[in-house]
């Protein structure tokens, strides 16, 4: 196949600037059940690729899956490059690599699991969840895997083979009281193997044990608190909340956000430090070689309180005179790969995380998380489960946490920085139409001031 690939780059790449050929087979199994009922049961095969070109800046993409279609899809894309380009062409330079890396499986590989058993999984999962309590009303339970064997080659001598798996589940389970409605949700996943999966009983049963108990719990008052959020909560805040204003192509395509986002302005506590990077081995976001062929890297964005650094593509990296850091990334062949994050972290601190409450008269410890939503800066994300702090002590359950801010407020509001850390692998980041893609997030727990908590009326 590369030989093939690297034949046709060859062939034609004197017509452009720049061309790439991206060809994927790729396999998966979906399952979700709803309640008693299975909504989805299928197994999935597919053989597709595209094209990418660039001339005078200029780009020209085709996807197909055919390979017969392939040396027309690729006259498309040239056609395509030079009608639209009217710049000059800007690509960060990069090595050519010539490599082939295979699965680091150290489960079971998915491909190898029969059907029957991937949904005596869910159907066990499932049955946990609806005999937890008669006030359970509904409960989904979603298995998803995939295979996705990639060949690169450019016109620039790169040559590229590379494949991985990806794993994922994810539980839900509503409870009801009259009109009360409450949702427990936990979500598991691995890029390690199948077996990840097993043995989930105790985080499944918790789902719904948090549905019913919060059933009962009174509503935490809104108003502005200083809040202790715990690891999941933190790494969903770096990734939604400050990973995506990272990504370069945000900031150059607005000058407003590229300003605000200016190296070296303070955005934190000087112990504060955020990175991102596939380079870290076992997580969902890692991987060896970006959708350009550029290595992985782990990219320090913030040092010690101060803005250092962005993700790139090369596109962007060229346009900004900056140094690629492999984070152009595709869902799949019908996709042009965009600036992605792939895992993002907050370091861990030096604060014990039974100190983080002390010296705090009236707070809220939040931890995991139902959802969230960000508009820019802005973010608002629901607690999956939180306590008031009184007096420098974890008090009362409250339930309906949602918390709310501004992201560059709310790392300058970051008081304590705690000595723990946990990775959350559950995570499917959506951007520009390519919604699911896998990412791993974490960090450490956290104490920051003036959050808006929203809730209950005072």
């Amino acid at each position: 196949m590369l030989d093939l690939l690297d034949h046709l780059v060859h062939t034609h790449s004197s017509k452009v600037d720049y061309l790439q050929i991206r060809i994927e087979q790729a396999q998966g199994t979906d399952i979700a059940l709803r309640g008693d009922l299975v909504e989805t049961l299928s197994e999935t095969l597919s053989v597709g690729g595209h094209v990418r070109t660039c001339h005078n800046g200029g780009w020209g993409f085709a996807s197909f899956n055919r390979l017969a279609d392939l040396e027309a899809r690729l006259e498309e894309a040239i056609a395509a490059a030079r009608l639209t380009g009217t710049e000059q062409t800007l690509l960060a330079p990069v090595e050519p690599v010539r490599r082939v890396t295979g699965l680091r499986l150290v489960g079971r590989d998915p491909r190898r699991v029969p059907l029957a058993e991937k949904k005596a999984l869910c159907d066990h999962y499932n049955a946990i969840l609806r005999t937890a309590s008669p006030r359970v009303a509904s409960t989904t339970v979603r298995y998803g895997d995939s295979h996705q064997k990639v060949f690169i080659a450019t016109s620039e001598g790169t040559l590229l083979e590379q494949e991985w798996v990806d794993l994922e589940m994810r539980f839900a389970a509503t409870a009801r009281d009259g009109a009360t409605v409450q949702t427990g949700r936990e979500t598991h996943g691995s890029r390690r193997g199948f077996d990840d999966l097993l043995d989930l009983d105790a985080k499944v049963r918790a789902a719904a044990e948090r549905a019913i108990a919060a059933l009962s719990l009174p509503p935490v008052r809104g108003g502005i608190y200083t809040v202790v959020i715990d690891p999941i909560l933190t790494g969903l805040f770096v990734h939604e909340a400050f990973g995506h204003l990272s990504e370069a192509d945000m900031a150059y395509e607005n000058p407003d956000l590229l300003e605000v986002m200016s190296l070296g302005r303070r955005f934190g506590p000087s112990g504060l430090n955020i990175l991102d990077g596939a380079l870290p081995d076992g997580h969902r976001g890692s991987y060896a070689f970006d959708d350009e062929g550029v290595p992985a890297t782990t990219t320090h964005l913030i040092c010690n309180g101060e803005l250092v650094g962005r993700l790139h593509s090369r596109e962007t990296a060229g346009k900004l005179e900056e140094t690629p850091t492999g984070n152009a990334r595709c869902l799949d062949y019908t996709y042009p790969p965009i600036v992605r994050m792939t895992n993002t972290w907050i370091e861990r601190g030096d604060v014990p995380v039974a100190d983080l409450p002390v010296g705090v008269h009236e707070g809220v410890y939040a931890r995991n998380w139902l959802g969230g939503m960000t508009n820019g800066e802005m973010f608002t994300f629901t607690a999956g489960e939180a306590w008031m702090i009184r007096d420098g002590k974890i008090a009362e359950p409250v339930r309906d946490v949602t918390l709310s801010g501004n992201v560059f407020q709310t790392l300058a509001d970051i008081e304590a920085i705690g000595d723990d850390f946990e990775w959350d692998e559950s995570g499917g980041c959506g951007k520009g139409g390519q919604d699911g893609l896998a990412v791993g997030c974490g960090g450490p727990s956290l104490r920051i001031r003036n959050v808006v908590v929203g809730g209950a009326a005072p």
